[in-house]
């Protein structure tokens, strides 16, 4: 292993999507993630996942409702830095696996508890997806176009930018306080506190009065013709975020609407809509890769739509090695990057538990009681 995180020991209690992408961001800046994954239901053979959420960690299998997979998580807690779990408020407390429980064996433990709406509140005990949580959160009602419903952003918002990527900041903000405190702590990281926390610069620049909450009316939000997609002749688009009068003038260029005297003014909203038809007109003249080239040489903020099956083979990504292959799969390479500890090369998921005789060895280095469960034993019905 190497990155920045190399000595981190992090014990993952298997959840769906934001934790897991959260600790694939630890795993691939160098810390030794370990999954606790469900042992296989009797008749099926486990199959080597394609996920690169679970990338770059080792497993071990533990059935967290009976005695035997209990102590694993607690034997294997006692030597962690971090805990991560996503199941809903008081779970493990009920399995005996709470915070106040493993900081017993480990007081410097951080726990990190990652749900949809927090470990109070309300809503707390709630089921919910990432479409609730941004809901409630604010951040789903203005996505969309005018007189049209909200958007669902796919996943990204609740799950991943508000979900785990909020859950790892708190993790590597509690590690740093613990290195002066040596205490460990609990973080609790929300979805909806999370979404909501994304949605900061809409919250200013309403209390401006240069945001509506009419959707689809905003600068940002698809309301305005310069930041905004348009159709090309080959039904692909072309994404225009020509904000600045520079890049504007810049894009009239391209579009060879520069001269064009009848033309509104960039900021005139009454003329929006024919700037809008003006854009899609031209636009709707050549294919994207034509588009492509004539904005290659201009500073207009314009660029490609790429599907996800397209941007690894994109010019900048190639360049970059932005992408990268993990167990046949094309898949993001480790971000951000680092000058004296760059992440290592992520290695493919496991197998559920292929590695639980091995972890059990490696993290029972502190001297506890007991021996080494059995695979059998860990998995035992």
């Amino acid at each position: 292993m190497s990155g920045p995180l190399t000595g981190v020991r992090v014990l993952e209690i298997a959840s769906a999507a934001p934790a897991p992408f959260a600790c694939m961001m630890l795993a691939d800046l160098g810390a030794d993630v370990v999954t606790v994954d469900r042992p296989a239901k009797p008749g099926r053979t486990p199959r080597r996942p394609n996920d690169p959420l679970v990338r770059s960690r080792r497993s071990v299998v533990a059935d967290l409702k009976n005695p035997p997979g209990v102590a694993t998580v607690r034997r294997l807690a006692a030597n962690a830095d971090v805990l991560v779990e996503g199941f809903r408020p008081g779970v493990m407390e009920r399995l005996g696996l709470g915070p106040d429980d493993l900081a017993v064996v480990n007081p410097g433990l951080i726990f990190a508890r990652m749900t949809g709406y927090g470990q109070e509140g309300p809503l707390s005990a709630r089921a919910g997806h990432d479409i609730n949580y941004i809901a409630v959160a604010g951040a789903l009602e203005p996505i969309g176009r005018a007189g049209e419903r909200p958007l669902p952003p796919l996943n990204l918002i609740g799950d991943f930018g508000g979900g785990g990527m909020l859950l790892a900041v708190g993790i590597l903000a509690a590690l740093h306080e613990r290195s002066t405190s040596g205490r460990g702590q609990v973080v609790d990281a929300a979805m909806v506190d999370g979404a909501a926390l994304l949605t900061s610069f809409v919250h200013g620049v309403r209390a401006d009065g240069h945001w509506s909450d009419e959707r689809g009316t905003n600068l940002l939000d698809g309301g305005a013709p310069f930041y905004d997609t348009y159709l090309t002749a080959d039904g692909r688009y072309m994404a225009v975020g020509a904000l600045e009068r520079r890049f504007y003038q810049q894009l009239l260029t391209g579009l060879d609407l520069d001269d064009d005297p009848g033309l509104p003014g960039q900021m005139d909203r009454d003329g929006w809509p024919e700037l809008r038809s003006r854009f899609a007109a031209a636009f709707a003249t050549r294919t994207r890769r034509e588009w492509t080239e004539i904005f290659a040489d201009l500073d207009a903020c314009v660029s490609p739509v790429l599907a996800p099956g397209e941007a690894p083979d994109g010019e900048h990504a190639v360049a970059r090695t932005g992408f990268i292959d993990v167990g046949g799969v094309r898949q993001p390479a480790p971000a951000p990057r680092f000058s004296r500890t760059p992440a290592a090369t992520p290695s493919a998921p496991r197998l559920p538990g292929e590695d639980t005789e091995q972890v059990l060895a490696d993290w029972d280095a502190g001297g506890l009681a007991g021996g080494i469960l059995t695979e059998n034993e860990v998995a035992a019905p």
